[in-house]
């Protein structure tokens, strides 16, 4: 890696884009930013760090999905031509009358990049709903560019850990790799509520939610108890 210049070096070159700040502000933001530059850094060897991640496990058990054409299929065949998958589980099993409303928030604004991300990598939404169930609520949003499958039983969500014994169920982002003819574990998502400071909403790191990633921007950050509905 090449030398870096210190991030308070940085942040000095930076100006208040509006007259008026005191000096009490300009002092505070550029110590601010310094922490951002050395933050943004810091998700860079991350990213670094999990691109060198030694091949993961191969996935030995056969998986069965059904497709958007209600083909039966298996985890191989939901990469198509990439050598990528992305897979998100999203909380939308037959026992719910409507699908969770931070999996459907999330997947609203992956909707928006879901035909670029695909020029790359294999993108899937998995659900124990019928994938016909699946589809009438993404028409329902509005949703063009996401691809949904239902995942025949329930072996892919349990050994996961996201499928508890009374039905209930929580989301989880999985990355895998197309390894010859074999399948193998990249990356997932492995924060558990557990793990959450205290007093924290549990969550990953980086939070790839706009929702979130935005309402951080703000004077009153993200609420404490608050959480976005289906409708308004």
């Amino acid at each position: 890696m090449p030398d870096l210049k210190p991030a308070a070096e940085l942040a000095r070159q930076a100006r208040t884009p509006f007259p008026g700040a005191s000096a009490e502000y300009d002092r505070a933001r550029q110590a601010l930013l310094a922490e951002e530059i050395e933050f943004r850094r810091h998700m860079t060897r991350l990213t670094e760090q999990r691109r060198a991640l030694p091949p993961g496990p191969v996935i030995a058990k056969n998986y069965r999905f059904k497709d958007e054409q209600g083909f039966e299929v298996g985890l191989k065949e939901l990469f198509g031509d990439k050598d990528t998958l992305v897979a998100y589980f999203w909380m939308y099993g037959p026992q719910r009358e409507r699908p969770c409303p931070m999996c459907t928030n999330w997947l609203g604004a992956v909707n928006g990049n879901a035909a670029d991300i695909k020029q790359l990598v294999a993108l899937k939404v998995l659900g124990r709903s019928p994938v016909e169930r699946q589809y009438a609520f993404a028409q329902e949003r509005g949703w063009r560019d996401l691809n949904f499958v239902q995942t025949v039983g329930d072996d892919y969500a349990r050994d996961l850990g996201i499928l508890m014994d009374d039905g209930s169920e929580y989301a989880a982002l999985t990355v895998f790799k197309r390894d010859g003819d074999e399948v193998r574990l990249f990356w997932a998502s492995e924060m558990t509520k557990d793990m959450a400071d205290p007093g924290q909403d549990p969550r990953d790191a980086p939070d790839i939610a706009s929702l979130w990633s935005i309402l951080d921007l703000t004077p009153g950050g993200r609420p404490a108890s608050w959480y976005p509905k289906l409708q308004y």
